[in-house]
Formats: C-alpha cells, structure tokens, sequence
C-alpha cells in the first residue's frame, strides 16, 4: 500500500485534475491511500472569509463565500459533475451556517471551523469526478478519523485514538476499493469541533497515515522536479538534488524550507518509510528519495524567509538577562504559542527573530515590556544556509547590511536589512 498527497497546485485546473486521475490509473493494481490539498488559492480566499466574519463584515464574508462556493461549483460543472451533490451542498451549509452567526470565541476557533472547508470540497469533487471515470474510491472525512486537542490552528494528534479509528474504518475500505481518498491538514475534537495542524500540514498528515498503515511508501506529488537545494522560484539556477536523508530534510524543515512540512519526517522515519518527492506534471520522472541512508557533498541548501521581525529585549535596569529573565521570556514564546527563529543573548539584552505574525508579535511586545525595554525592527530577512562557502555568502548578501550572525562549521544565518 503506497500514500499519495497532491498540493493544491496539482488541482488547480480541469486539465490538473484529469491529470491527477491519470497518474492514479496508472497505479489500478495497488492499494493507494490519497490526501489532497483545497484547490490553488482556496485556503487563502477562506483566510478572507475569516477575517470579515471575525471583524464583524458578515455580508462581506458571505460574499466572499459565495463567489468561492461558485466556483467550487463551476468545476464540479466542467468536469460534467451533477451540481446538485448533495455532499458539496452539506459542506457549503456547515460554514453557511456559521457565518450567520456573530463571533463569540476566539479568532484560531473561527479560522479552523471554516478553513477546513477547502480540503473537504477538493477531495468531495476529485473523488466524484475519479468515480465518473472509473477510478473507485471511497471518501472518507478525515475529521471522523484524525483526533486532535483543542489546539485551534495547531492542534496535536491523539495518535491511540487516530490509529484506532484507522484500524475500524479505513483499513476495512480497502476490501471494498484500491483507492481512498481524504483530507490533510485537519481534524477534530473529541466535540467535533473542526482543527487544523498548522500550515502545509497536509504532509504531516499523509506521514501519519502512512505510519499507522505501515505504507511502503509516502509520495508528495509537486509541480517541481523534486526537492531543490533553494525555492525555484527565488532562485532560477536552483539545484535538483535526487537523494536526501531524514536527517538533513528535518533541518531543511528546522530553519523554514517549505518543501517538505517540520513535522512530516518523524514517522515516516520511525518505521523506515521512505518519501518520494515527485512531479505531478513529469510523473515519469523519479524524483527526489529521501530514506535513513546517509548522504554526503550536498550543494549549499539555501532558506530565506521574507518579513521577518527583530526584537530586541534590553534589562531595564541592566541586570543580566541569564536564567530568571530568559525563562521568563521563554515562558511568553509558550503563552502565546509563537517561536524565535533564532535568538542572541547578551549580557543585559536579548535579540530574537521572528515571523511577522502582527497580532502575536504585538501581544508579546506588550507582555515582554513589563520585563524588558523593548524595540522593534522590521522588514528584515533571514538568510540560512547549510553546507555554505564563501562564494555563496557574499553572492546572497551582496550590499545588504547584516544585522546578526551566527555560524557553525556546517549552518551560516545572517539576519539581512
């Protein structure tokens, strides 16, 4: 039994979609487990219908809504599918529902309760459509599956309830169809409220299926050759790199390479499940393996992360900052579940770098000022290179002032202004 997780990229049109279908048919022998992703930019035109919801604009979020339920419509429509699902109609309602109502809970409640939507729409169509063409499978929401805390917007699984689950309703399925297919990147509640497992969590979710399975193998389905030694996009003289091990994609996931997500390695490596990374639009190509075995004279495996914000924590009455200021402040990073992506630690000041997430970067502005004068800069970039050379530094850094470095033999970062 192999899993397969497409990205949203890889049903963003018709002709994706049949695509998808073609490089399923090819596998009609095997048993195939399926996540998919919500369609293109779905996931951000929800972010949007959170937004207005949660600030009070409900005609604007039900408009917004609407235009996206349109179009889930039009390609159900296209794709010669009856628009009258009864299926898409439960799902459109579960939301509808909701947005008729006024926010009385907290803003992560609201975004999972909604967002979920995407993925459950995407996988209801592709399975109709996989049907029409022949390809049976069975639909399973993954929400009567996947168990998690109520950690809204990163929630943690409950692997004995999850495998449990797994082992009564989704093993059972295969006797009926090779193919199953479902949703990454949420969950439930032991109350049924909607989770997700934080962004790009679809991966994860494939590796946990692929655990409690015991798949033979996991394959992320991209629309890049497979995994670069730098985003393609940023970097047009990318290197494709064709072997990997866990080890060196966990640190790639550490410092903010978006190719593969934080979370997804460890289960597949604790029963030895090799990942395929492949390219959905050259599905004869064999990608990237990544596996236990040691890989050595890799490229420079170059990260950036854009908008990113310092701030620096100065002792007010310049005491040390060590152990009863530095656990207080680490205390904060926990409260409001946000997390340095690399910190410096001075005598009577602290430096930190983080993700410019506007709400949390300002409640712990406001909490960390009852410890530290604080200031704030932002705008910054983090630059983060493993396996570097002199030529690589100074050819990405050019003229850019560098804020802060820190180096070890093998990992450079630079903070860049």
């Amino acid at each position: 039994m192999k899993v397969f997780k497409f990205g949203g990229a890889s049903i963003n049109s018709i002709e994706r979609i049949q695509n998808i279908a073609k490089i399923v048919r090819s596998y009609s022998n095997e048993k195939i487990f399926i996540i998919i992703s919500a369609m293109g930019k779905t996931t951000n035109a929800l972010e949007k219908v959170v937004e207005a919801f949660f600030a009070g604009k409900k005609d604007e979020a039900l408009a917004l809504f609407t235009q996206l339920k349109e179009e889930h419509l039009t390609v159900a429509s296209n794709l010669q599918l009856p628009t009258s699902n009864l299926q898409l109609n439960d799902l459109f309602t579960e939301v509808e529902w909701l947005l008729h109502d006024k926010p009385v809970r907290e803003y992560d409640y609201y975004y999972d309760q909604i967002v979920c939507l995407g993925e459950l729409l995407s996988t209801a169509i592709v399975s109709d459509y996989f049907n029409t063409v022949d390809i049976n499978n069975s639909w399973v929401d993954v929400r009567d599956i996947v168990r998690t805390d109520d950690n809204f917007r990163d929630a943690t699984i409950d692997w004995a309830f999850t495998t449990q689950q797994v082992e009564r309703n989704i093993v059972p399925l295969f006797e009926k169809n090779n193919i199953i297919i479902t949703q990454g990147f949420i969950g439930a509640t032991d109350e049924n409220e909607s989770t997700t497992l934080g962004r790009e969590g679809s991966d994860y979710s494939a590796a946990v299926f692929a655990n409690i399975l015991n798949a033979e193998s996991q394959t992320i389905w991209k629309d890049v050759e497979g995994v670069m030694n730098a985003d393609p996009k940023k970097f047009p003289d990318a290197q494709f790199i064709d072997v990997l091990s866990y080890r060196e994609v966990i640190e790639m996931a550490f410092y903010g390479a978006t190719v593969i997500h934080p979370k997804t390695i460890k289960p597949l490596q604790n029963k030895d499940i090799p990942l395929h990374v492949r390219c959905f639009l050259k599905p004869e190509l064999k990608g990237t393996i990544i596996s236990n075995d040691p890989v050595h004279n890799l490229p420079p495996i170059i990260v950036v992360k854009e908008d990113q914000v310092v701030m620096q924590l100065n002792s007010k009455d310049f005491s040390f900052v060590e152990d009863h200021l530095v656990s207080q402040l680490h205390d904060l990073f926990v409260e409001i579940k946000i997390r340095p992506n690399i910190s410096q630690n001075g005598a009577i000041s602290l430096l930190c770098c983080l993700d410019n997430r506007s709400d949390k970067i300002e409640k712990l502005a406001l909490k960390a000022s009852e410890l530290f004068d604080v200031q704030i800069e932002k705008g910054l970039t983090l630059l983060t290179i493993r396996h570097y050379n002199n030529e690589t530094v100074n050819k990405l850094t050019g003229n850019r002032k560098i804020v802060l470095e820190q180096k070890t033999e093998e990992i450079i970062q630079l903070i860049l202004k």
